[in-house]
């Protein structure tokens, strides 16, 4: 009985002071400042989800984030109303209480007809942008912060027209994307998307994205920045494969024994960031400075007239000499690791019947310049 007793004592000691850690916000946590929080692969409607969100909403009374991106797996398994509100409304019931609003993308678990679910805030569209930061034109001169949500599951050719125009329109001096298959990751079970990353790489370069949130590994890892982008996987928000993370040249820095999430700040030219644990614990934090920062709003837009049609709509040729490319990165990397996971473990994405039946709407042709 006293054995029990000390063990007990000991764990709420443990629990308590890692809890306690999560009070000590390491960004600066400015008024003027927008910040977020990213959450991935959530929609479990377990303990873990329930526990992992909890601790979001403390941290939340120390560090008032006003809006939250999720990168896909948003409701897994059936997706009644029961379970909208079992796997989302319930566990994030204090932040949407709060006016919290959550900005979400498609997952390769994701049934294309959550983007019609109000909380979610997809307006019936699979992909889509949004400002981050406040608008008008008292704000001009301080730059700004544009998300654009891209369905990692289907990139047609409507996606990357689209993407290609809204990305070279934006003069926001911060272009961030989320989605949900990762193009750089250590994961085991999935890694890198290697042919979405042929695609989407070449357009985030030329249109200086500075940040990529992703998720579908069940892990937090923080990529060293590849051609000037800084890239995080956060796809443990409610689900989670330990010891998942392969060593790697790439990660920076990796933590895949816990749920976890992260909160975010851009203030100026800097990113501030701090990944933090279901118990409260500090995980990883830093801060990134925009490559581009001093070179204007103006240098990270061109028009889209100047898009090439073979990266905005890549023909046959190039989508088979990408794909010949990724075969050879993708033999490389098992030569480097022990074998990979069956095609079952790991599927490709594809589209679902619903997706493909449910074309998204035409959309209005953006202005030249938009901030």
């Amino acid at each position: 009985m006293q054995t029990r007793q000390t063990t007990a004592t000991l764990l709420a000691v443990l629990l308590g002071a890692a809890a306690a850690q999560a009070q000590t916000i390491t960004l600066p946590n400015k008024e003027s400042s927008v910040r977020f929080m990213v959450i991935g692969d959530t929609g479990r409607g377990d303990r873990g989800q329930d526990e992992t969100a909890a601790m979001m909403d403390k941290v939340h009374g120390k560090f008032p984030f006003t809006f939250v991106i999720m990168v896909g797996d948003n409701i897994y398994g059936a997706d009644t109303p029961g379970d909208y509100a079992r796997k989302f409304e319930q566990p994030y019931k204090p932040l949407i209480d709060q006016g919290i609003k959550f900005y979400a993308a498609l997952g390769n678990h994701d049934n294309p007809n959550q983007r019609f679910y109000k909380q979610f805030n997809m307006n019936g569209e699979r992909f889509y942008t949004f400002r981050g930061s406040a608008g008008g034109l008292s704000k001009l001169t301080e730059g700004g912060v544009r998300f654009f949500a891209i369905d990692s599951n289907y990139l047609d050719k409507s996606q990357l027209d689209w993407l290609s125009k809204e990305l070279a329109a934006s003069g926001s001096d911060w272009k961030i994307a989320f989605f949900h298959h990762p193009l750089y990751s250590s994961g085991k079970t999935h890694g890198s998307a290697l042919e979405t990353r042929a695609v989407l790489e070449p357009l985030f370069v030329k249109d200086h994205v500075s940040v990529v949130f992703t998720g579908h590994d069940h892990f937090y890892e923080r990529i060293k920045p590849q051609k000037g982008i800084l890239h995080f996987v956060v796809g443990a928000g409610g689900s989670l494969r330990k010891g998942d993370i392969r060593q790697t040249d790439m990660t920076d820095k990796g933590f895949d024994t816990d749920y976890s999430f992260l909160i975010a700040e851009i203030d100026g030219d800097q990113m501030y960031y701090q990944a933090i644990s279901r118990t409260g614990a500090t995980i990883d934090s830093g801060v990134f400075k925009r490559p581009d920062a001093g070179s204007g709003a103006a240098a990270a837009g061109k028009p889209a007239a100047e898009v090439p049609a073979a990266v905005a709509s890549p023909s046959v040729e190039t989508v088979k000499e990408l794909k010949a490319d990724v075969a050879k990165e993708q033999k490389a990397e098992a030569a480097a690791v022990s074998p990979a996971p069956s095609p079952a473990a790991a599927p490709s994405p594809s589209p679902s019947p619903s997706a493909s039946k449910s074309k998204p709407k035409a959309r209005k042709k953006p202005p030249a310049k938009k901030p």
